[in-house]
């Protein structure tokens, strides 16, 4: 029996591993073929280069995409972290009536696929007459990207206890300055954590950006697609290894800063 036990933990490993590279590979290739000197984004490669990152540098399209991605992701991880700090907050620290149905509502856009909800936003924007724009944009990233900062700081706000925060109002300390002096500094690496991960699902999004974006409006996921249109160019493969260094770099960075500030919170 505990041969065949451990032939079929051998075998779930095996097919683990085959379904990483299945995913992985095309990524890897992506990355590799971003350093090939040739034009033609195939095998074998014919040397080593940076040619495409420096001509990726200099391509004002992908720069000024670039540049509206950080903006949007930076605005959207400031607005959805606050907004997911304030509602953890009254969700698990009050008794806010129909509490489940809120929080349910709240955590919906994760429920729903993005397709659908990124058509049902832009139906009801055309209802309202209102033209596509910058700030619906952002609103539209703030709603996909709020719940995964909600879940994350309740997560953290619940493992907070009750006690700390009632001992500093005890004590003569007023709500505010509980908050920003007590609640705030523990509930920090689920912030931190929160804002990353908004930024990052903002920056790599493209099936709302697709809808929701106003003309002449691009950022780089979007980019990408319109280039791919045209041709197959090896900037693509330069932009693409840019941009998943960013989205794996960044949660990585992030998670590091995260335990620092809990590892100090916790000494």
């Amino acid at each position: 029996m505990a041969g065949k036990s451990n032939r079929g933990w051998h075998l779930i490993r095996g097919w683990a591993m085959a379904v990483y590279v299945f995913m992985f590979l095309p990524v890897a290739v992506v990355v590799l073929l971003s350093f090939n000197a040739s034009q033609f984004g195939s095998f074998p490669m014919t040397g080593f280069s940076f040619r495409w990152f420096v001509e990726l540098a200099q391509n004002e399209a992908i720069l000024r995409a670039f540049r509206t991605s950080v903006i949007l992701g930076a605005l959207t991880a400031v607005f959805s972290t606050t907004l997911g700090v304030l509602a953890s907050l009254a969700l698990v620290r009050y008794d806010v009536p129909g509490r489940n149905m809120i929080t349910t509502m709240l955590i919906a856009p994760i429920l729903v696929p993005e397709v659908v909800l990124a058509v049902a936003l832009l139906l009801f924007l055309n209802f309202l007459g209102l033209p596509k724009s910058f700030p619906l944009l952002l609103a539209g990233h703030v709603i996909f990207t709020l719940p995964f900062v909600i879940l994350v700081v309740q997560a953290r706000l619940v493992s907070i206890k009750r006690d700390i925060e009632e001992a500093a109002l005890s004590l003569g300390a007023s709500p505010r300055q509980t908050f920003f002096e007590i609640t705030l500094p523990l509930m920090m690496p689920a912030v931190l954590a929160g804002g990353l991960f908004a930024f990052t699902i903002s920056f790599d999004d493209i099936t709302g950006t697709l809808f929701w974006k106003p003309g002449g409006v691009e950022t780089v996921p979007t980019q990408i697609f319109a280039m791919l249109r045209n041709s197959i160019s090896p900037e693509i493969n330069a932009l693409g290894t840019v941009m998943i260094l960013m989205t794996v770099g960044l949660p990585l960075i992030g998670l590091a800063i995260a335990r620092k500030v809990a590892s100090k919170g916790g000494s």
